[in-house]
């Protein structure tokens, strides 16, 4: 991997890498782009292949937080972290505030969340070090996102149910939902209390008894979701689910769910838009849980956060406008228009600094 090629050619500003021997601490802090406010994304721990693997994708990760955040409409850039390791055997209190102490050292340029293979109280050690965590455990924290992120996942599916159907209303509607995790059975709850018809799978036949006992929803196989007699298809587990061998199969006129990097590639997309299937693109429907996290920086209030999630709705709508204005599919539509507010910003402020200058110049 030519490094500062790819950064260059994806306008990354800055990659940090951090080490501390006594607590085995391997990190890598990568800030993708801060114009709109300081970096926040998350920290991931996992067992990668390689450093050129955790540095890759943390270089990703990063970009998708800008775009996710932009899209969401916070005042905040992209940013994430990796710490290579095994989040079951090679965690300690050290570790976390040695990385803590790397935060703290950015002064305020990347702030920290929770990701795969961290916890609350991970958080709490680097809070041990740094204001610039969030997730913490003290009175003032945004608590359990999976609630929160459901939540927007409902707004956001109602919005593409109203773009499909002309009416925003799920009563009566037939929703297949993959995966039945901690977001997917809040997101059930909405649905139910709506009117919804459910059908569930899941790898955790637990989990899919529990939807079917409380929300009487009908389970299928894990194999059999994509050719449900379905209006709307919720992926709600693993990515890439959206691709040769699953689009043949969908009868649903809509793609809404939490899942992450649903599409397999780009030309998926383009293929379920020709194919007039409604698809609001994941990392902005299932942005409840960045969005609730960030309201912390301005101390938590719920009602206020839950006000900004159900925004995702106006948000999906303005994404289907674009989609609509320049004849392009919804995920491209979702880029332009997180691309479209940065520019903005990034306009502004550069119009700004040249008035600064030249009152300056003026004063010499």
């Amino acid at each position: 991997m030519e490094l500062f090629k790819y950064m260059e050619k994806y306008d990354y500003e800055q990659l940090v890498i951090c080490q501390d021997e006594a607590s085995g601490l391997k990190a890598i802090i990568a800030i993708h782009d801060t114009t709109l406010g300081p970096a926040l994304g998350g920290t991931r721990m996992w067992t990668y292949a390689s450093e050129e693997e955790a540095i890759e994708d943390a270089l990703r990760l990063a970009r998708g937080m800008t775009y996710k955040n932009a899209a969401a409409g916070l005042d905040l850039g992209g940013g994430k972290t990796v710490i290579i390791g095994d989040p079951k055997k090679d965690k300690n209190p050290e570790l976390f505030r040695a990385f803590g102490r790397y935060i703290e050292g950015l002064n305020g340029r990347y702030i920290t969340a929770e990701d795969v293979g961290t916890t609350e109280e991970d958080m709490d050690l680097i809070h041990l070090e740094t204001d610039y965590v969030t997730g913490v455990s003290d009175a003032g924290s945004s608590g359990n996102p999976s609630p929160v992120t459901a939540f927007g996942v409902y707004k956001g599916m109602k919005a593409a149910a109203k773009e499909a159907f002309g009416s925003d209303s799920l009563e009566g509607k037939t929703v297949a939902v993959q995966g039945v995790g901690n977001v997917a059975y809040a997101l059930c709850e909405y649905l139910h209390e709506e009117g919804a018809k459910l059908i569930v799978t899941d790898i955790n036949k637990e989990a899919v008894q529990r939807a079917v006992d409380a929300f009487g929803a009908v389970a299928v196989d894990t194999n059999e979701i994509y050719s449900q007699d379905a209006d709307i298809f919720a992926p709600c587990a693993l990515g890439a689910v959206i691709n040769d061998e699953t689009i043949p199969q969908l009868k649903a006129k809509v793609i809404a769910g939490s899942a992450n990097n649903q599409l397999k590639n780009p030309e998926h997309g383009d293929i379920i838009h020709e194919m007039g299937i409604v698809y609001a693109p994941d990392y902005v429907i299932n942005s409840g849980g960045v969005i609730n996290v960030a309201d912390e920086l301005a101390g938590y209030n719920r009602e206020r956060a839950l006000k900004r999630v159900a925004g995702i709705y106006d948000t999906i709508e303005q994404i289907f406008a674009i989609s609509k204005r320049d004849s392009i599919p919804t995920y491209v539509a979702a880029d332009r228009l997180a691309e479209e507010r940065i520019a903005r910003v990034a306009k502004s402020r550069s119009q700004f600094l040249q008035n600064e200058k030249s009152v300056l110049s003026r004063k010499k």
